[in-house]
């Protein structure tokens, strides 16, 4: 039962709350006009509000002045109907008043509408700029609407569970300094101090280090965020996270405890009991299936022919995979049947800029036990059935192999298995698999800057048996960081963080920052760890992406938020960013 909503100045039960309990009784309904439907001289109008829709029935033998307005009412009038509940003698299983309609005995249209400019059924012909244009419109889609609603849920079993673990609530600014590390700022010009900038923060990364230092030792915050980066389907230039931090705790203590937080948010929203969280090593992920971000719903694990460790290529006369750095492939199971369109298909998928391959090498194993290959001419038969066994492939399988430089051979390979997962149907909705990511590199070198980088942020640390390699050899250290991944999707990210000054004086010269340099951005967090800083460490998730994961099970995250930017960062409903008054730029100094 829909949750009761008392009455008001307009009325006194809401769409979706009406039931055959309320037979024989009097109500007076508010909502919008969703269907219209003349039938054997009445007229029957779906009403719909965020609750549900109820059916209303205008008969002109009993008030034919009435049915004549119904007639006359357009698609989103919004109206107020008072009449009485009845059974319904077709009724609709479909909806949770289906048994009940309202016979109306009187209507006042409260407004009228314009004719939408694209339906508003679950399914509607819009297109995506023209909905975001009219995003108020489309936000009474019923998909939409759920999407927030189950939102709003998901932050109350977050904020439930972490208020039981003892965590504050606790706001942090949002007009901060900008340091120029990772993504791109927002910058907003100060009136009071002309020429000077605030930042919106990317994160509250160093602002919740600080209430670590000042002995709040759980922290949370369902914050908006801002980065100024390239747009796709998953990011967004505001975006929210739960951003969480503990004090006295290692790398197993942050794990543990949100992992139990995934596990509660799914009980509460989809009843469902997640099983194990395993636990991978970068290395592994990169290695096993070509992304930090693997998708377990299925196999289809890469093997490697040709690599740094191995060359197992056999007699061939094939040159691409001499000249290769790396060849490596994957095994379809029962593909064998593929027909040349769907293998065409899937080589001009490898080869789409975004991925980058030189093309894809095909392999069949015949159910008869005979091997045919897109090389045939270059390689004897003996040396594909090694290449097989070594893909772990069986009679019926087909074998995809990529030849090329390490890093896009496996990015490749990557995008195609998850390619083939989804067209083959592996990769249920229903299906959920989180995995724990953990001793990432801690830095990565900058071959466009000619310097070290951090991987994740410079505050996280490193690995206690990697200390001595930050000077002699950083490529190797690990950090003692971590990523949350859900179905081939990271839902959260963090580490352990560095608590005193010498150690965080040490990552930024690494960084290649001078002492004075890292005093001018990072002076306020380097003078705190010198005041008795904590051992401490935590996690953000990416809130709108923790939502579409757990309530659909997808990447897409527009849905999720009420008023999100198009691909270019655009509010097209607003039409913003936009110029702004002369008179304000010279008052701001601009």
């Amino acid at each position: 039962m829909p949750p009761k909503v008392h009455s008001t100045t307009y009325r006194t039960h809401t769409c979706g709350e009406l039931r055959l309990s309320h037979a024989a009784t009097t109500v007076t309904l508010c909502g919008w006009v969703f269907r219209i439907r003349p039938f054997g001289g009445m007229t029957f109008i779906d009403l719909r509000d965020r609750y549900g829709i109820t059916q209303l029935v205008f008969n002109p033998q009993t008030d034919a002045t009435l049915a004549e307005q119904a007639e006359r009412l357009g698609r989103e009038y919004i109206i107020q109907v008072t009449g009485q509940v009845v059974e319904r003698s077709n009724k609709n299983p479909a909806l949770p008043t289906g048994d009940v309609e309202v016979l109306v005995t009187r209507m006042q249209v409260l407004n009228a509408s314009r004719t939408p400019p694209f339906t508003l059924e679950d399914q509607t012909d819009g297109g995506e700029e023209l909905r975001m244009k009219f995003r108020y419109l489309d936000l009474r889609r019923r998909p939409l609407q759920q999407h927030l609603l189950q939102r709003h849920q998901v932050a109350r079993a977050v904020r439930e569970y972490l208020d039981g673990q003892g965590f504050v609530d606790i706001e942090t600014p949002h007009l901060i300094k900008s340091t120029p590390e990772g993504a791109r700022d927002f910058v907003v010009p100060s009136r009071l101090n002309p020429g000077q900038f605030y930042a919106l923060p990317q994160s509250p990364q160093t602002f919740k280090q600080l209430l670590m230092v000042s002995g709040f030792d759980r922290y949370y915050q369902i914050v908006r965020c801002f980065r100024d980066e390239d747009l796709r389907q998953d990011r967004q230039p505001e975006f929210t996270q739960i951003d969480c931090e503990m004090a006295f705790v290692g790398r197993e203590d942050v794990l543990q405890m949100f992992e139990h937080m995934v596990r509660h948010v799914f009980r509460r929203i989809r009843n469902l009991e997640l099983t194990e969280f395993p636990r991978m090593s970068y290395a592994e992920a990169i290695r096993t299936y070509g992304t930090d971000k693997p998708d377990l719903r299925f196999g289809m694990t890469l093997h490697y022919l040709k690599d740094e460790y191995a060359n197992l290529l056999g007699e061939h006369h094939f040159s691409v995979l001499d000249q290769a750095e790396v060849v490596a492939g994957i095994s379809v199971p029962g593909a064998a049947s593929f027909t040349r369109k769907q293998l065409d298909e899937l080589t001009e998928f490898v080869r789409r800029p975004q991925i980058g391959a030189g093309g894809l090498i095909t392999i069949r194993w015949q159910e008869d036990g005979s091997l045919k290959s897109s090389i045939d001419k270059y390689i004897a038969a003996d040396t594909l059935l090694r290449y097989a066994e070594v893909l772990r492939a069986r009679p019926g399988d087909l074998m995809l192999l990529i030849a090329g430089p390490a890093s896009n051979t496996r990015r490749a390979l990557s995008e195609l298995r998850l390619e083939l997962g989804r067209r083959l149907g592996l990769r249920s909705a229903d299906d959920f698999r989180p995995l724990w990511v953990v001793d990432f590199p801690l830095l990565e070198y900058d071959a466009e800057q000619q310097r070290w980088a951090a991987m994740h942020h410079p505050f996280t640390s490193w690995h206690p048996d990697d200390d001595a390699l930050l000077e002699s050899d950083p490529a190797r250290v690990r950090a003692n960081a971590y990523d949350l991944v859900l179905n081939g999707v990271e839902i959260g990210g963090g580490s352990v963080r560095i608590h005193n000054r010498t150690d965080q004086m040490r990552m930024f010269r690494r960084l290649g920052l001078s002492e004075q340099e890292a005093e001018q951005k990072f002076g306020f967090i380097l003078n705190a760890f010198e005041y008795g800083a904590p051992p401490h460490g935590g996690i953000a998730f990416g809130f709108d992406r923790f939502c579409s994961m757990i309530i659909a099970n997808q990447e897409g995250i527009r849905d999720f938020i009420a008023f999100p930017k198009n691909n270019m960062g655009r509010d097209v409903m607003l039409d913003a960013p936009s110029d702004i008054d002369p008179e304000l730029k010279k008052e701001l100094g601009l």
